[in-house]
């Protein structure tokens, strides 16, 4: 089977759809997966929480950029409540205050809290090893699967396609159109957007472009009950409570569906693949949760990990391979994806067909030349 678009963009996570989405309002676009549904691998495992604090300037600026889109998306996008408040607080041990100093110069809305009010944000924190605090009053729980979802549906209101269990085996280009071969089909068209994820290296790599220095990182994650806390824990009402993050990000805490979540803010580099996790990493985050709060883990209930691919200098990678005629990086999104969703597929459909960007995303062009990909040609 061969069939023709203007745009094939691989890998259906948050990235690749809303890229997808935005492009099918004035091309032809076929939108692939290798898996059996959008978002299995980075997307459906993101703990899915929205800081502009987060990240270097670039991603903190694209971020901010975004933030409009989740409290008041376009009419017709989701009937759900895409974004839900919640503080992100940013917590330090005493020998940690002079990285607390830093993050408050580099982001001065940022407010500064004293041991004991930083205690009472998360009341099972521990007086003696929290020495103060930072609080984001801007962050908030993204519902992930809503908005991956609903940019889904746009696509195929656009007449995009869908194609699923469509793993890219080959790739060439010739006169000017790329065929891309995926078992018994045959896709075709002038542009290739780069959405893989964790793969992003690997489609680079069929069609021979350099991968970019980009490297998955493996993050894991746990569940607690509140039960599995102890006497002092288990009859909190945890809902209100922040996103808990160590200054130099060794662990992070937040409420979820009535359980904590904890991640030991791991970044093990990895093969792309379908991460699992391994018991050092959920000793490590117990344990680091344990000495921030000095209560004792019982059991932990449910474990997981997930990809998270960076780029060599923690950017974005946006833009044409200046290599390669008609192929288009949309990569390197780190822990960054979802939140700057918006942004990133607004950019993509601007610098690919001319599209211009709203008022409230027009911010983004600033940072063309510093997700472009033209800045890691010879450094490899």
């Amino acid at each position: 089977m061969t069939a023709e678009f203007d745009i094939v963009v691989v890998g259906a996570g948050i990235a690749g759809a809303s890229a997808a989405a935005e492009l099918a309002a004035d091309a032809r676009v076929a939108l692939l997966d290798m898996e059996a549904q959008p978002g299995f691998h980075a997307t459906g495992r993101s703990a899915a929480f929205f800081a502009a604090s987060y990240g270097s300037g670039v991603v903190r600026g694209i971020t901010a950029a975004s933030e409009h889109f989740f409290r008041k998306p376009p009419s017709g996008f989701s009937e759900v409540e895409l974004i839900r408040p919640r503080d992100a607080l940013f917590i330090a041990g005493a020998d940690q205050l002079g990285k607390l100093e830093e993050m408050k110069a580099e982001i001065p809305n940022l407010q500064k809290l004293s041991a004991e009010e930083t205690c009472k944000q998360a009341p099972i924190l521990d007086s003696s090893y929290v020495a103060g605090g930072l609080r984001d009053e801007l962050g908030g729980d993204l519902d992930v699967d809503a908005i991956l979802q609903a940019y889904l549906r746009l696509f195929k209101q656009r007449g995009g396609k869908l194609m699923c269990r469509q793993q890219v085996e080959a790739m060439g280009f010739k006169d000017g159109i790329w065929t891309l071969q995926s078992g018994s089909h045959s896709l075709s068209a002038p542009v290739v957007v780069n959405a893989a994820g964790a793969w992003a290296g690997g489609i680079a790599e069929l069609a021979g472009a350099s991968s970019l220095q980009l490297q998955p990182m493996k993050r894991t994650a746990v569940l607690i009950d509140l039960k599995q806390l102890g006497d002092k824990a288990q009859n909190m009402d945890i809902s209100g409570w922040p996103l808990v993050v160590d200054v130099d990000e060794q662990f992070y805490f937040k409420p979820d569906a009535g359980r904590l979540l904890i991640s030991p803010a791991d970044e093990t580099p990895s093969a792309a693949c379908d991460a699992q996790p391994d018991e050092i990493d959920i000793a490590i985050a117990v344990d680091r949760f344990q000495k921030a709060t000095s209560l004792n883990i019982e059991r932990v209930n449910h474990s997981w990990a997930g990809l998270r691919t960076f780029s060599s200098d923690r950017n974005f990678i946006v833009g044409f391979d200046p290599g390669l005629k008609g192929f288009f990086w949309l990569a390197g999104q780190g822990g960054y994806g979802v939140q700057s969703a918006p942004g990133l597929a607004q950019l993509t459909n601007a610098m690919i067909t001319g599209a211009t960007l709203t008022r409230e995303f027009s911010p983004i062009l600033n940072y063309e030349a510093e997700v472009a990909p033209e800045r890691f040609l010879g450094k490899e």
